[in-house]
Order: C-alpha cells, then structure tokens, then sequence
C-alpha cells in the first residue's frame, strides 16, 4: 500500500517510478449526432415540483426518496428499458422506483397517490425493422399534470442509452439539475494475483454495462482521463518498456504517444477545452509539470520546483491547476495559474495528500488523503477550508466527479493477506456529502476509473 513517507500517486506508478524518483517524506444537437432524434410531445406542463421552482431539493431527497412509479413500457425493449431506467433511479439514493401502473394514457392520480407515489412515468415502445421510437411522459401525481414529454426515434441498438436519457430528463425536471447516467467510466480492469496482474483499458457505461476492453494486456497501464471534447482518452503505458502518455483513440482504436520526454511522463489531465493536457515529467530525481498542445504539439514547463510535483487537475474554467507536491516537506495540494506561477498551498490538516481533482462546478476538490495509515477520500474547497470525509478504507483513492459534480467515482482496495490472498481492488460510487456509497460491477477487477462527460 502506499506510505505517507512519499508522493500520493497510485501503487503501481509509486512502485515502477521508484527508480526515477528520489524518496522524500512526504439534450437536441448532441442526441441527433448520436442519431437519437428527440421530439417533444404535448401536454407538458411546468409543475411546482420542478425547474427552477423545485420544492423537492437533492438534500430532501437524500432524506426520503422521491417515490416515482415506473411500469413496463411493454414487452421485449420496453421491459428492458424500463429496467434499465429503474435502475438508474434507484442506485442514485434521491429515488424510490415503484413497479406497476399503467403505461399509457393519463394516469390514475388516485390510485397513483394511494401507492405513495409522488410522480409517475408513462410510455411506449415500437419498433419498426432496426429503427425503435420510445415515447416518454412524465407525471406529476400531486399536481395531477404532465411535467415532460419526449418521443425519441433511433437504432434498437440504442435502447440503453434511450433508458439512460430518459433518467437524466426525469432527474432534471425533478430535482433541478442535469443528471449523469448518459455517461461512460473509462478504468484500468485487473485479472491475476497481486503484484502480477494483467491490466487493461477498458470503458463501460456508469452502471457497469457494455464494457469492452481496449487494450490487449501486453503492457501495464494506468490512470486513464477522458476527453471533455473528443471521444479519445488519455493514459499512461508501459509499452515497450518505455513508460509514457499515450492518446488513444475511441472510435478507431488508434493510439499515439503525447509527447516525447526524455523522462517518464505521467497522470495526464485534459483542460476543460480539451486543447490541452497536463501532465507530470521525471526529472532530475523530482517530476515536473508540462502542458502539451494538442493541435501544435508544444510543450511548456510551468513547475521546477526541485521537487515531486504530480497529479494536475484544471480547475473548470482553465484558469488555474490543483496538483499534489511534496516541495513543503509532505505530500500536499496547491494551486497555481495554468500557465505556470506563484503555487499556494491549501491542504493543512493531519497526513498527506494526493490524486486531487477539481470538480465540474469549481466549487469543490476532491483528493485522497492519508492519515494514521487510513485511507480517506474527501472534498475541500478550493482556498482549503471545509475539509470533510466522505469513505474510509483500506485503500480508497483517484476520485473523479460525474459530469453534474454531485456524484464520486473512486477506487477502493482490500487488504491483502499471505500471498497475496483475499486482495481485492474495485470501484465505488459516494455521493459529495459521504451518502450513498456503492460499489459498481466489473468484469474483473479494477482500479484508477475516470468519468466522461455527457455522451454526445
């Protein structure tokens, strides 16, 4: 595991970089380009329970779910995505999905409210050859009015991503924020014993499904980041022992390497317009911070601190970097401009800290702390105050927020016992205030997720 007596970057970089660094103590136009075509239905009404009127908050829901009643939306692709957006609710915590009910026509608001439902969905699915149109109300049991509307032509193919649509609009006019199930998680998946496991690319949807592997194995990789921009990620590879930053590709496959450096380059992190990534450099015993360009390929040194500066995070306007140094003594975050400058530190409570990541609405860093030889997984605000933890564990580390900044994706390992025995790393899900923490289902085992941003 690692020890509070150098930089917090995960195991595997920590062990594989010992040798080069010194030890110290430390939805509309995106929907059609994915051909999705939405189309509003009438009837939809702006109800009190929604929008920027909302009487129902993230905070009451937490206390008691909001109970909504989502029926089959009829045999074959209606069940499964009934299923799917079933799912999505209630594994969010803020939602108490209630089987039954009819789906179609206007509800029975009474029978509805004698369930203890709150809101209700109706639908329908039909398909035509290949081409699958899903029709989707939602209701207001209270109110007794529609609150949405949509019908949505596309591939049968894409009936989850249907599924995962419709509970991102059914979070929104509920509880007045952009949902995230329309979202992938890029990992590094793990098959073997510890300390020699095979390690994998790999991407799934947020809910675990469709994942499909995009490296063969051959080489170690580790702490994949999605672009905010391109259907590409970044990663760090071993590839003919040379261990690097690569681009790769999602749509064909192809990988190139980012940069040429001399040293180990690492923890790559794309700027919010995804022109740009920051990453770490080995140099001269310590690590240094690059931006590379993506169009040009230019690169420029912002850190020379002398020290192990690592783990960079833009904050979500591209103004300034939060990163992990151990240039005070112990591993800590700071922030600087972008382009380089005066870094302040912000983190001041007891232990080390690493792999920060700043959030999607700027008002929140994530960051792993370690602390009598405990893993802690916590926010802070961006000028250091409002320390609080979220999970504990034996290994709890790499955080990254969903596209609304509400939701946590994190690694989190077990102990191992003789031989490696009883080792177990895999993926959790916690919402920013320590609620809801979950594990997400994964083929394998595995480690260092990254959240995408809203699928395109």
């Amino acid at each position: 595991m690692l020890k509070s007596t150098r930089p917090l970057i995960s195991d595997q970089e920590a062990d594989l970089l010992a040798g080069s660094l010194r030890r110290r103590t430390l939805l509309g136009s995106s929907l059609a380009a994915g051909g999705i075509l939405a189309m509003p239905l009438e009837g939809t009404a702006r109800a009190a329970t929604t929008g920027a009127e909302a009487e129902i908050t993230v905070d009451q829901a937490r206390t008691a779910p909001i109970p909504i009643i989502v029926p089959d939306l009829g045999a074959g692709l209606g069940q499964q995505i009934a299923e799917v957006l079933s799912n999505d609710l209630n594994t969010t915590g803020l939602f108490r999905v209630i089987p039954g009910g009819a789906n179609t026509g206007t509800p029975d608001f009474a029978a509805a409210k004698a369930m203890g439902a709150h809101a209700q969905v109706t639908g329908s699915v039909t398909g035509s050859g290949s081409s699958v149109r899903v029709e989707i109300r939602l209701w207001d049991v209270l109110a007794h009015q529609q609150i949405q509307g949509t019908a949505y032509t596309t591939s049968a193919a894409n009936w989850r991503r249907i599924a995962h649509i419709v509970g991102d609009v059914i979070y929104e006019r509920m509880l007045g924020e952009k949902g995230y199930f329309d979202t992938r998680i890029a990992f590094i998946s793990r098959n073997g014993p510890r300390g020699r496991q095979t390690t994998r690319l790999a991407v799934m949807d947020q809910d675990g499904a469709n994942c499909r592997m995009l490296t063969a194995g051959h080489w170690l990789t580790l702490t994949p980041r999605f672009s905010p921009t391109r259907d590409e990620l970044a990663f760090m590879s071993y590839a003919n022992n040379r261990p690097r930053v690569y681009l790769f590709n999602l749509a064909t496959g192809r990988q190139r390497i980012l940069g040429d450096f001399q040293g180990i380059s690492f923890a790559p992190h794309f700027s919010p317009d995804g022109h740009t990534v920051v990453l770490s450099v080995t140099r001269n015993g310590g690590s240094d911070l690059y931006t590379v360009d993506l169009s040009s390929g230019a690169r420029r040194q912002i850190t020379a601190s002398g020290a192990i500066d690592t783990s960079p995070s833009f904050s979500p306007d591209g103004s300034q970097i939060v990163f992990n140094s151990d240039r005070g003594g112990s591993p800590q975050l700071y922030i600087m401009p972008a382009n380089g400058g005066d870094a302040r530190r912000i983190s001041y409570g007891q232990g080390s800290y690493g792999t920060p990541v700043w959030s999607p609405r700027g008002d929140l860093i994530a960051f792993t702390r370690i602390a009598n030889n405990t893993f802690s997984l916590g926010v802070m605000a961006p000028d250091g105050t409002g320390e609080r933890i979220m999970t504990e564990g034996f290994t709890v580390e790499n955080p990254s927020f969903c596209p609304n900044g509400r939701v946590l994706v994190y690694c989190r390992q077990t102990r191992a016992g003789a031989g490696g025995s009883g080792f177990n790393s895999g993926i959790g899900m916690v919402d920013i205030t320590g609620f809801n923490d979950r594990v997400v289902p994964t083929p394998e085992q595995a480690s260092d997720p990254t959240w995408s941003p809203l699928n395109g």
